[in-house]
C-alpha cells in the first residue's frame, strides 16, 4: 500500500509542478489590460491603498515561506521509521506556546500601524489640491440604474460621466434616491457605499489622463451589473472647455433650442430714474447648430418634446429643473457610453435604447409610446447635435 502512494506520488508530481508555475505565472500578466484592476492604481489615494495591500502581502508571503518551511523540515526529519519507538509523551511546552502567541502578535502590530495610519490618511479629504487649488466638489446621487453627476460651484449636472481635470483633488459627495449603492473606480479609490438620507464622502486625485471606468459595486436590483460610469481625466485646459460648452447649454430652452431674448425690465434702484425701463444684458446666444437645418433633426426637436422625452430629461447642463426622472441629457452626442454607462454610444444603440429600452435593459423606469423606426432615427439624429 505504501509503496503504491509513492509510485502514484511520483507520476503525479510533474502535474502539481506544472500546476505550481502555472499559478506563479499568472501574477506575471500585464494589469494593465484590465482597466477594473486595483493593481494599477492611476491618483493618491488609491496609491496609499495599493502600497499598504503589497506591503501586507509581502509580510504574508514571508510569514506563509517562513511557517511552510518549518513545517516541511518537522515533517521530513522527524518522519516515522518502522524500527522507532515510542516517543516519550509531553503535555506541552510554556516556552514555546509564549513564542507561538508573541510572534504572530508583533506580526499583526507590524500590520496594524500602516492600516492604521492609511484609514485615517484616506478618510480625511485634503484642503487643497497638489496644484494649490481647492478641491473640485462633485455631488454624486445613486439611481437605478445610473449616475448623476452635480457641479454645484460650475452649476453643471450631467449622467454617467465624470469629468475631472487631472492633477485636481476631487471631493466626491454621495447620496441615493432610492436603494443602497456603493461607488467604486478601481484605479483611483476604494468603494463606498452610498445610502439614502446619508452623505458619504470620498476624494481622489487623478494623475494620469484619459477614460477610467467605474461602477456600482453593490448588489442594488436587476440592473446592477450595468450600473457602469466612466470618468473622464482631462488636462486643465480640456476641462475647462467641456465646462464653457455645458454652461452654454443654460442658453438653450428645455428642448435643445436657443432661448427667447430676455424681456425688459423695470429698473427700481437709485441708477436709474423712476420708472425707465432697461433691457437686461443677456449673455451672447448660441447659434442654433447647422445641423438644425436637416429636416430630420428638426422632425427629431420635434418628438422631444411630443413624444414625452421633455417630461423625463433635460438637455440643459446648466439650469436644469430638479426633481428630473431621467438623466441629464446635456452633451448626449459625444458621450462615451449610454444606458446607464455601459452600452457604447454608436447610433444603433441608441436606437435601440430609445425603441426598446425594456430589451436593452430590462426593469428600467424609461417608458416610450410606440414609435416608427424612421422617428427615432430623427430623435436619434437630433440627440446626436447634443455635443
Amino acid at each position: 500500500m505504501i509503496r503504491h502512494l509513492r509510485i502514484s506520488s511520483r507520476r503525479h508530481l510533474p502535474l502539481l509542478l506544472l500546476g505550481l508555475v502555472a499559478v506563479t505565472l499568472t501574477g506575471c500578466l500585464d494589469a494593465s489590460q484590465y482597466p477594473q484592476s486595483t493593481l494599477t492604481p492611476k491618483g493618491d489615494y488609491a496609491e496609499m491603498v495599493d502600497k499598504l495591500f503589497r506591503t501586507t502581502l509581502w509580510l504574508a508571503t514571508l510569514v506563509f515561506i517562513v511557517v511552510e518551511a518549518g513545517l516541511l523540515w518537522a515533517i521530513f526529519k522527524f518522519r516515522g521509521k518502522p524500527d522507532d519507538a515510542e516517543p516519550k509523551q509531553v503535555h506541552g511546552s510554556t516556552t514555546v506556546e509564549i513564542i507561538w502567541t508573541v510572534i504572530p502578535a508583533l506580526v499583526l502590530a507590524v500590520v496594524a500601524v500602516p492600516t492604521v495610519q492609511t484609514i485615517f490618511e484616506t478618510a480625511k479629504v485634503p484642503a487643497a489640491s497638489p496644484d494649490g487649488q481647492a478641491p473640485l466638489r462633485v455631488d454624486v446621487v445613486g439611481h437605478q440604474w445610473w449616475w448623476e453627476f452635480r457641479y454645484p460651484e460650475l452649476g453643471i449636472t450631467t449622467a454617467n460621466q465624470l469629468h475631472v481635470p487631472v492633477g485636481r483633488t476631487v471631493d466626491l459627495r454621495m447620496k441615493t434616491v432610492d436603494v443602497l449603492h456603493s461607488f467604486w473606480i478601481p484605479q483611483f479609490a476604494g468603494k463606498r457605499d452610498v445610502f439614502p438620507n446619508r452623505e458619504t464622502r470620498l476624494w481622489f486625485t487623478a494623475k494620469e489622463t484619459g477614460a477610467f471606468p467605474g461602477a456600482c459595486a453593490e448588489f442594488c436590483g436587476i440592473q446592477h451589473g450595468r450600473m457602469d460610469f466612466y470618468v473622464m481625466v482631462n488636462t486643465p485646459e480640456e476641462f475647462a472647455g467641456w465646462v464653457a460648452t455645458r454652461q452654454t447649454d443654460s442658453l438653450l430652452g428645455p428642448t435643445g433650442l436657443p432661448k427667447p431674448p430676455a424681456a425688459p425690465v423695470v429698473d427700481t434702484t437709485a441708477k436709474a430714474g423712476k420708472g425707465d425701463v432697461v433691457v437686461a444684458t443677456a449673455p451672447a446666444m448660441p447659434v442654433a447648430p447647422a445641423a438644425m437645418a436637416d429636416p430630420k433633426v428638426a422632425e427629431g426637436e420635434k418628438y422631444f418634446a411630443s413624444k414625452g422625452c421633455i417630461g423625463c430629461h433635460s438637455l440643459n447642463s446648466v439650469g436644469a429643473p430638479k426633481g428630473m426622472i431621467g438623466p441629464n441629457l446635456g452633451g448626449i452626442g459625444v458621450r462615451k457610453m449610454i444606458a446607464g454607462g455601459w452600452l457604447p454610444n454608436t447610433d444603433e444603440n441608441l436606437h435601440r435604447w430609445i425603441k426598446t429600452p425594456q430589451l436593452v435593459k430590462t426593469g428600467v423606469l424609461m417608458q416610450v409610446p410606440e414609435m416608427t423606426d424612421a422617428e427615432v432615427d430623427a430623435l436619434v439624429a437630433y440627440l446626436r447635435t447634443k455635443q
